[in-house]
């Protein structure tokens, strides 16, 4: 009787390949379903190497040159033309490595090239463009053999993790309190927000985010209800209509699939007009405009199904915000510094979800699903002796507080020099008496302001920068790591242009070779970046 080898025991992966243990477990059994052999196929020790190094070049991918949050996606599609797909999946994200998808960009792409990830609407920063190219790039995979989608060799689904610890099993906390930054005549809105995280037991380090599942507004929950002429009670998947426009979907912006279900449910010009909206068109010059209410405004009369408008809806997905506290410093509590979103279109006044539910829907002593979200190289030098620069204008300022309570609370001796800038000094000067405490302290070494609007000629944190370059060099030359944080369209590239200058002029390089000089502190990991 002839006796088969298992599957488990059949070795395409030879034992010296440079791999861990499990990693080629995941891939023989990968290997052996993907290239469809059984246990009484033996492969040589040179056609085992062959597959091994085939998947080696496959996964070469020039050190994702796509991986820029300032890159707008067509330019990023073009750098990753003709590579394997799960590179062009990745290329189509927001490349933030933000982890509000349960993954980095990397990673997630992986999982969705290995099958191992069906769910295509998770990069939230990557909006409605990458929705599109994913989907397009989905049905790419779908199309083509198994064998022609080779993921990463360690990719796999997010793993589970205690509660709290991931999107996918978040945990409770308590809303402590809030308090508005901003004094009179400021034309922002930013909040200190305090939570009790001791009910989820949970931890973080400095540089962490903070995952809030946030619920959307009543009110446009029930405009919406209304003008799709249904009952509030209406019964969905078990729950009230408005309990699930409330709690479990997005009602901004108008997913593609909105638009396929009122063109299946309308007829004549609407219907056409529906299909070009589902397909990127813009009709009528608002798709960039249009949430959910706009939508079924513009589609006046045409009622589809509750149970089917909901599940042509996107999940309401958690919001990420910088960690603005040291759970050293203060432990079982942690704060955010959040900037509330609103804005008109048209006559409408719109609102950002989730900061406007931590400003005000949210009531102080209420428990929110959260979860911490680990950061990907953005922390504190591993030794405290170590100086650090912090750029962070705005809300950008959040990890550079917690980083300095940390540095206080752990005792580190190192030098500390924050930059920090907004609109206007008598309203803007976040978190101003503590900052100059530390400062008297000696915990902050040096405080560098820029203030926007307090002068005709707007003045920014990059252009404080380059009047203290001959300072900021020294620091550099004495192995400071520099950390920037805030917006990546616009301060994030100007913070980086003047760094180039200013290693340029005071240390005494070209151009190139300043440029090379910050890509070398990028891979040394001394100067990282949390942008957005």
């Amino acid at each position: 009787m002839n006796q088969t080898t298992p599957l488990t025991r059949l070795q395409v992966v030879p034992e010296g390949a440079p791999f861990t243990d499990a990693q080629r477990a995941w891939l023989n059994g990968f290997l052996v379903g993907a290239l469809q052999l059984d246990g009484n196929v033996a492969l040589s020790p040179e056609q085992s190497a062959a597959i091994v190094g085939d998947l080696a070049a496959a996964d070469d991918d020039d050190d994702a040159p796509w991986h820029d949050q300032t890159m707008p996606i067509a330019d990023r599609m073009k750098l990753a033309e003709g590579k394997p797909l799960r590179r062009r999946m990745m290329a189509a994200m927001a490349q933030q490595d933000c982890g509000q998808c349960g993954y980095n960009c990397r990673d997630y792409a992986d999982a969705l090239a290995a099958r191992t990830e069906e769910r295509v609407n998770l990069c939230v920063p990557g909006g409605k463009d990458t929705a599109r190219m994913l989907k397009a790039l989905h049905a790419e995979r779908d199309a083509a053999p198994a064998a022609k989608a080779a993921p990463d060799l360690a990719a796999s689904a997010a793993p589970a993790s205690a509660p709290g610890r991931s999107r996918d099993n978040p945990a409770m906390a308590r809303l402590l309190s809030r308090r508005l930054l901003n004094k009179p005549g400021s034309e922002k809105e930013t909040w200190h927000i305090e939570f009790d995280l001791t009910q989820g037991d949970l931890d973080y380090v400095v540089g962490d985010s903070f995952g809030v599942f946030p619920r959307n507004d009543l009110g446009l929950v029930d405009q919406v209800i209304a003008v799709l002429g249904a009952s509030h009670a209406t019964q969905v998947n078990g729950k009230a209509l408005r309990d699930v426009l409330r709690d479990d979907v997005s009602l901004s912006p108008s997913p593609d699939k909105l638009f396929e279900l009122l063109s299946f449910v309308s007829g004549g010009a609407l219907r056409e007009k529906a299909r070009v909206l589902a397909q990127g068109g813009d009709p009528d010059g608002d798709a960039a405009h249009l949430d959910v209410l706009a939508t079924l405004q513009k589609f006046m009369g045409v009622r589809p199904h509750p149970e089917a408008f909901v599940e042509a809806l996107d999940p309401l997905q958690p919001r990420l915000y910088s960690i603005s506290s040291s759970h050293n410093a203060a432990p079982g509590r942690l704060s955010l510094t959040v900037d509330t979103v609103r804005y008109l279109i048209g006559r409408r006044g719109r609102l950002g979800v989730a900061s406007t539910y931590l400003a005000e829907r949210a009531a102080i002593g209420d428990d929110i699903r959260v979860y911490v979200q680990k950061a990907h190289g953005f922390a504190l030098p591993a030794s405290g002796d170590t100086p650090v620069i912090m750029i962070g204008p705005g809300t950008g300022v959040a990890p550079f507080r917690a980083f300095l309570q940390d540095r206080g609370a752990t005792g580190a001796r190192g030098r500390n020099w924050l930059f920090f800038g907004h609109q206007r000094r008598d309203c803007d000067f976040f978190y101003e008496h503590e900052l100059n405490a530390m400062k008297g302290a000696g915990l902050l070494t040096r405080l560098s302001l820029a203030w926007s609007r307090d002068d005709e000629k707007k003045f920014y944190v990059q252009d404080r920068m380059r009047e203290v370059g001959h300072e900021l060099w020294n620091w550099l030359a004495d192995g400071a790591h520099l950390y920037v944080c805030g917006d990546a369209k616009r301060m994030g590239k100007d913070v980086e242009r003047a760094l180039v200058d200013i290693v340029a002029q005071f240390g005494m390089r070209s151009t190139d070779e300043a440029v090379a000089f910050v890509a070398d502190l990028k891979r040394k990991g001394r100067y990282q970046q949390d942008v957005y």
